[in-house]
Order: structure tokens, then C-alpha cells, then sequence
């Protein structure tokens, strides 16, 4: 199965969410990734989903997401055509043992530190899904006390906006 990336315009109301998550439970589409934020126009929200799914199914969930009548557009985003980042913060406890490694670790992989005590140590990283995971992958060798990722959030290189194709 494939990862894809699709991004959905909503109309910023009670319950849209709800409505489009409960979509994907139907179709029995599991969301790997899941991103909602107020747009640059208050009456819109943007919701950035990742799943997998065959070519077949990619296009019975666009097609589930435009009869939803609160969507306002959607729009498959490939990595080639977009910008995608996402954030993780992960707590690692700090150990006289570990600490030199784990702050290595963080600085090679462009890592921030963005709490320090005696017992642990929260890293802040921005990147791509997949550094991401490997970030996490090479922190699994110590101690991971706690991880909190935000969704991806992705955006259209150029000109292009996801209000272009509008379906209302």
C-alpha cells in the first residue's frame, strides 16, 4: 500500500471534523496522520490527512470526502509538488551515561533542546515524516520517556492554492 497525502478545505463549523474522521471510519481507511487548523480566512479550516490505499481506493475516498457538504475542496499533495513538515517533541531521560550521545544524536539531526533537567531532556525537531522516524528510530536506543507529533502539515509549491478547485 502507498502513503498519500490529502489536503481538505472545510468550512469552519461545529462538528466538520466529526463528520470527515467518521468518513474515514466507514470506508475503513485508517488515517496515519491527522492535521486541522484555522486557514488565513477564519470561515475555513484546512485538515492535512495521510493515509494508504491503492491508486482505486485514493480516489473512492476523494471522491467520499467531495459529497461531504461541508468540504470545499480537496486536493491529493505529492512530495515532489509540495512542502511537507512536521513536529515532534520527545522526552529522553538524561543519564551522566547517555547525555553526550543523545545531545549528538539531536545536533546531527538539526534537534533543538528545548528543555534540560537533571532527569530528562526534551528535544524539539521540524522535518520531514521520514526524518522523523528515523529520529525517533535512533532515540528508541535510550530511554524515551514520552513523544508527542504534530500531523503533517503540507502546503502547494508556487502559486497553486487548495481554494482553486472550490466545490460549493
Amino acid at each position: 500500500m502507498k502513503h498519500f497525502a490529502i489536503a481538505v478545505l472545510v468550512k469552519n463549523q461545529f462538528g466538520v471534523l466529526n463528520r470527515v474522521t467518521s468518513m474515514f471510519r466507514r470506508r475503513q481507511f485508517n488515517i496515519e496522520s491527522l492535521n486541522v487548523s484555522e486557514t488565513e480566512k477564519k470561515e475555513f479550516s484546512r485538515i492535512t490527512v495521510i493515509s494508504s490505499g491503492d491508486e482505486i481506493q485514493k480516489e473512492q475516498l476523494i471522491n467520499q470526502l467531495y459529497k461531504l457538504p461541508d468540504v470545499v475542496s480537496v486536493k491529493e499533495l505529492d512530495e515532489l509538488s509540495s512542502v511537507s513538515r512536521e513536529v515532534l517533541l520527545i522526552k529522553v531521560a538524561n543519564t551522566p551515561d547517555t547525555r553526550r550521545d543523545i545531545l549528538d544524536a539531536a545536533a546531527a539531526f538539526g534537534a533543538v533542546t528545548e528543555d534540560y533537567s537533571r532527569d530528562a531532556i526534551i528535544l524539539q525537531l521540524t522535518s520531514k515524516r521520514k526524518k522523523i522516524d528515523e529520529f525517533i528510530e535512533l532515540m528508541s536506543d535510550f530511554d524515551i520517556i514520552e513523544i508527542c507529533r504534530t500531523g503533517v502539515c503540507t502546503l502547494e509549491r508556487g502559486a497553486a492554492l487548495l481554494r482553486q478547485s472550490v466545490n460549493l
